[in-house]
């Protein structure tokens, strides 16, 4: 069945925004007097929402509920004020997006990401662009893997999940792809590996952003 929209996720596939998360991240670390991590270690923090990304980087033996909390806290607010430092589109992202537009696939995100941070990402770097619906993590949906808040985006614009494709860099988005019953497309540029995309479904591996025009013929 033809493709006829592509949702995407957004850190790790549309943005490069492994830095400005380190850098938060391991400033509200040492606010709190926890250890810091290399930037490679944010590889395998991020993905699952930004709680679990506090939970992650803290030391399993200091991980209590008080000390993920003053954490997460102090997170959000440095990530508020470095959002956008040193993130970046993928380089061949800008000339995807440009073709599908002119092809006439719709374009969705959904990301683990806050919502209003998922807002402010579009808002800053994909503006060009027209993606409907931009859904981020919301009260009450559970995040992916769960393939809820892919399927009520599926709803939304009036699409079987067959005609979609979802594009992402980690095991939780081919896992929220296939449960979704979408084609699960992995992106080799993002923030995990091959094997671990291949290991959790994907049909499709990407070493570059308009390599996904050929899976639209």
């Amino acid at each position: 069945m033809k493709i006829r929209a592509v949702f995407f996720d957004l850190d790790g596939t549309l943005l490069d925004t492994l830095q400005d998360l380190a850098d938060s991240a391991n400033a509200a670390l040492a606010r709190n007097g926890l250890p810091v991590h290399p930037i490679k270690a944010y590889r395998h923090f991020v993905g699952s929402g930004a709680i679990t990304l506090i939970t992650r980087a803290i030391p399993p033996e200091r991980r209590t509920e008080d000390t993920v909390q003053a954490c997460y806290k102090d997170f959000r607010g440095e990530y508020d004020a470095r959002w956008d430092h040193k993130t970046r589109l993928y380089d061949g992202i800008p000339q995807l997006l440009d073709a599908l537009h002119q092809n006439g696939v719709r374009m969705a995100v959904l990301s683990n990401k806050p919502q209003a941070a998922v807002e402010l990402c579009v808002k800053r770097f994909l503006s060009r662009w027209t993606f409907d619906p931009v859904r981020g993590e919301q009260p009450g949906v559970p995040v992916k893997p769960d393939p809820a808040g892919a399927l009520a985006m599926t709803r939304h614009l009036g699409l079987r999940p067959e005609e979609v494709l979802y594009l992402g860099d980690s095991d939780v988005d081919m896992q929220t792809a296939v449960r979704a019953g979408f084609f699960p497309a992995g992106a080799l540029w993002g923030f995990r590996t091959e094997d671990e995309l291949r290991q959790a479904g994907a049909r499709a591996l990407l070493s570059r952003p308009t390599d996904l025009l050929s899976l639209l013929a």
